[in-house]
C-alpha cells in the first residue's frame, strides 16, 4: 500500500491505496517511516511524498483506529523520519488531506497541492489529540490563532487559504503536480551532499 520508487537520487513514496482515500495503517506508517529514514545513506537526495486518486489521505484508518492506532507512536516515527531527513522532501499533495495524516505534509520541507484540494485535522471533534509534533510544525509554518483554527475550531481550508496561509507553498494543476515537484528538486538533486545538507540545517 506504499509504493516506493528511487530514480537517481530522487526517491518517491507514493501512498498507494487510493480505493479507501489511502487511509493510513500501521503498515503504511511504518514503510513511509522506513523508506525516509534509510534514504540518505542509500544515495537519495531528495524525497517526494505523494498519493495515488484523487485524495492524498483521509488520515487513519478507520478499522486502525479501533484498534489503537491513534495513539501508536509510528506516527511520530514516519514524521520524524521524514523531518530529520538531511536533504530536502517535498509533499506533492494530489488532494484533500486529512487528520493524523497531516503529520507527513507538516514535516516536509515543502508543501504543493492541485487546486481542490482541501485540509483539515478534525481531532476536537473526535476527541482525540494530534500528534504530538504536529502542532509545534503547525504554529511554524501558519502562527498559533490560525492552527487554533484547524485543531480547535475545526475549520476545513481550501488551498486557495491553505497558500495564503504559508500552509503550502504553491498550488499546481493535478497534470502538472509531480513534474512541478520534479522541477523544485532539480538544484538539490545536482548539488553535492554536503553543500545539501548544509544548507539544510540552515534553513531549520
Amino acid at each position: 500500500m506504499i509504493a516506493t520508487e528511487d530514480q537517481g537520487a530522487l526517491r518517491i513514496i507514493r501512498l498507494n491505496r487510493a480505493d479507501k482515500a489511502n487511509a493510513l495503517t500501521h503498515a503504511m506508517l511504518d514503510a513511509v517511516a522506513q523508506a525516509a529514514a534509510t534514504a540518505w545513506e542509500a544515495g537519495i537526495r531528495v524525497l517526494i511524498l505523494t498519493g495515488e486518486g484523487r485524495v492524498f489521505s483521509a488520515g487513519a484508518d478507520l478499522e486502525a483506529v479501533g484498534q489503537g492506532l491513534g495513539r501508536d507512536p509510528v506516527w511520530e516515527r514516519a514524521s520524524g523520519a521524514i523531518a530529520g531527513f538531511p536533504g530536502l522532501s517535498i509533499a506533492a499533495l494530489n488532494g484533500t488531506l486529512a487528520g493524523g495524516a497531516f503529520g507527513i505534509a507538516l514535516a516536509c520541507d515543502l508543501r504543493i497541492a492541485v487546486p481542490g484540494a482541501n485540509f483539515f485535522y478534525p481531532v476536537m471533534r473526535l476527541g482525540h489529540l494530534p500528534q504530538p509534533s504536529d502542532p509545534g510544525r503547525l504554529i511554524r509554518l501558519i502562527g498559533p490563532a490560525r492552527a487554533r483554527m484547524i485543531l480547535m475550531a475545526g475549520a476545513k481550508i481550501g488551498a486557495e487559504e491553505a497558500l495564503a496561509w504559508g500552509l503550502i507553498e504553491r498550488i499546481v494543476p493535478a497534470e502538472a503536480l509531480m513534474e512541478t515537484a520534479a522541477l523544485l528538486a532539480k538544484d538539490a538533486l545536482e548539488a553535492a551532499p554536503d553543500h545539501l545538507a548544509a544548507i539544510a540545517g540552515m534553513t531549520l
